[in-house]
C-alpha cells in the first residue's frame, strides 16, 4: 500500500487531500510512522524524529495514528489477497507476498500482469486507496519491483532479466543491507550490486561473516529460493511505551509496568496464545537498556501471574535517575495454559496491585476532574455539528474540523476540552458503496498479484 497510514488519513479527511501529512508520535521523543508523498518532498520519511520532521515541514498536518482503523483496512486488503492464493505471507499491515502459482492465477507474463492490474483495481474499489504491485519469480525481486512501482503502479521483472536489472542498483536495494552494512561495503569499495557479485563469495564472507556473506552473494546473483509462507510462528508478544518525560517516581513506574502487563496479556489472549517466559524491558534516562526475564513452570495467560512476574523483575532494576521506556513481553508461547501450576497467583485479583503502594492521602472534598485528552487526527462527534476530527488541543481548548470522507472540506470550530456536547467517535468507512460496486458506480474488479 502507498504511504498507508498517511493515505488513510487523507482519504478520511477531505481537507488534507493533496497536502503534506505526517503520522506518528507527537511527543518530544516521537518518531514518524508514515509521511505522505507530499511530505516526502520536504525530506520527511519514516523513522525520522518527529522534531526533525517539524523543522523540515512546519506546515504539514501532524496526526496521532489510528491503528484500529488501519488494521480494519489491512484486513480488507489481506482478504483480497486470500482470494488469489492459499499462500499469503503478510509482512506488516500494508505489505504481503502472494504465491500466484499456488493460486493458479499466473503462468506467464500476461496472466501475471492481469492479476496485478485486477488486484490494484479491487483494492481501490474496496478501500478507496492505492497499492503498488511488484511481480517477479522470487520474493526479493518482487520486493524490489514493488518499490520501483510506487506510488500507484505495477512493475514486472521478466525472468532472465534479473541480473541486468540488479547490477547497477545500490547495494542498499538488497534486503538486509542497512546503513551499517552499506557503510561497511562502501569502505571496501563496493557500491553497486554488480560490484557485490564481482567481489566474490569468499570476500563477502570475510567482510560480513559467513551467514550474511553467503546470503548477500546469492542475492547479488538474483538467487532467492525463499518460499511464500502463509503462517509464521509467533515467537513472542510484547508491548512497550516511550514517555515524553522521564518517570522518576518508583510507584508510577510500577503502575506503568502493571498497565503494560495487562495490555500484553490482552494481545496474548487475542491471539489465542499463552507463554511461560515473562520479559521486562527498561530504558533508563541515560539511554542504557536493561532486559530481565523469568521463566515460569508452564505457560499462562493469567494477567495476575504476568503482573506479579513483571513486578519481581522490576525489583531487580535500579530506576534511579528516571525511566524513558518500559516494556513487558511474553515468549515461550503455546496454545494452552497450565493454570494449576501457578500457586503464586492463588487468590490474586485480576486487578490487584502490581507493587505495594503507600496508602493514599485523603482526597480533598472537591477534586477537579482530569482533563480529557483529544489526540490530533482522532474522530469526534458533536451533538450539534456532527462528525469531525481533532486538529489540535491545548490550554483547555480543542479545535475540530467537521467533515467526513464523502463531504467537501469542512468548517473548523473550537470548544472547551470538557464540552459535554463533544465526544470521541469511531472512524467512518472510507468508501460508501453498494457491495460489488466501485466508487464511480462501475463493477469492482477482482484478482491480484505477487506482492502488494
Amino acid at each position: 500500500m502507498d504511504a498507508f497510514f498517511a493515505s488513510v488519513e487523507q482519504a478520511s479527511k477531505p481537507s488534507l487531500r493533496g497536502k503534506a501529512v505526517v503520522v506518528g508520535g507527537l511527543g518530544p521523543r516521537g518518531v514518524v510512522a508514515t509521511a505522505s508523498y507530499e511530505a516526502r518532498v520536504f525530506g520527511v520519511h519514516s523513522a525520522m524524529p518527529m522534531a526533525q520532521a517539524r523543522r523540515l515541514a512546519p506546515n504539514a498536518a501532524y496526526l496521532v495514528p489510528r491503528f484500529a482503523l488501519y488494521r480494519s483496512i489491512s484486513e480488507q486488503v489481506m482478504g483480497l489477497l486470500g482470494t488469489l492464493s492459499p499462500l499469503v505471507e503478510p509482512l506488516s499491515l500494508d505489505e504481503a507476498f502472494v504465491d500466484l502459482e499456488a493460486g493458479g492465477r499466473a503462468w506467464d507474463e500476461r496472466s501475471a500482469r492481469l492479476a496485478g492490474a485486477k488486484l490494484r483495481a479491487d483494492i481501490r474499489a474496496v478501500t478507496g486507496l492505492t497499492g503498488s504491485v511488484g511481480l517477479a519469480a522470487s520474493k526479493m525481486l518482487a520486493k524490489i519491483a514493488s518499490e520501483q512501482a510506487k506510488p500507484d503502479g505495477l512493475v514486472l521483472i521478466e525472468p532472465g532479466t534479473e541480473r541486468a536489472l540488479l547490477g547497477p542498483l545500490s547495494v542498499r536495494t538488497l534486503p538486509g543491507v542497512g546503513p551499517a552494512t552499506g557503510d561497511h561495503l562502501r569502505r571496501a569499495g563496493i557500491h553497486t550490486v554488480d560490484e557485490l557479485a564481482e567481489a566474490g563469495e569468499d570476500e563477502l564472507v570475510r567482510l560480513l561473516g559467513k551467514a550474511h556473506g553467503h546470503a548477500l552473494y546469492a542475492m547479488a546473483l538474483a538467487r532467492d529460493e525463499r518460499p511464500v509462507v502463509s503462517e509464521r510462528e509467533t515467537k513472542s508478544v510484547s508491548v512497550e511505551d516511550t514517555y515524553d518525560v522521564d518517570i522518576h517516581d518508583r510507584v508510577r513506574v510500577g503502575t506503568e509496568v502493571r498497565r503494560l502487563a495487562d495490555r500484553c496479556v490482552s494481545r496474548l489472549r487475542g491471539a489465542g496464545l499463552s507463554g511461560r517466559t515473562i520479559v521486562l524491558k527498561v530504558r533508563r534516562y541515560d539511554f542504557s537498556t536493561l532486559t530481565r526475564s523469568e521463566t515460569l513452570r508452564g505457560p499462562t495467560d493469567d494477567p495476575a501471574v504476568v503482573r506479579e512476574a513483571a513486578a519481581r523483575l522490576l525489583d531487580s532494576v535500579d530506576t534511579t535517575g528516571g525511566v524513558r521506556l518500559l516494556g513487558v513481553g511474553v515468549s515461550g508461547l503455546a496454545d494452552y495454559t497450565q493454570e494449576d501450576l501457578f500457586a503464586q497467583a492463588a487468590g490474586a485479583r485480576e486487578d490487584g496491585p502490581l507493587l505495594e503502594e503507600p496508602e493514599a492521602a485523603p482526597a480533598p472534598e472537591r477534586q477537579a476532574p482530569a482533563e480529557r485528552r483529544w489526540p490530533a487526527g482522532h474522530d469526534v462527534r458533536h451533538a450539534a455539528y456532527g462528525h469531525g476530527w481533532v486538529q489540535g488541543s491545548g490550554l483547555g481548548r480543542v479545535t475540530v474540523r467537521f467533515e467526513t470522507p464523502d463531504s467537501p472540506p469542512g468548517r473548523v470550530k473550537t470548544f472547551r476540552t470538557d464540552d459535554p456536547a463533544l465526544e470521541p467517535a469511531e472512524p467512518l468507512p472510507l468508501v460508501s458503496r453498494r457491495p460489488g460496486e466501485a466508487q464511480d458506480g462501475s463493477a469492482g474488479a477482482g484478482g491480484g498479484p505477487s506482492r502488494r
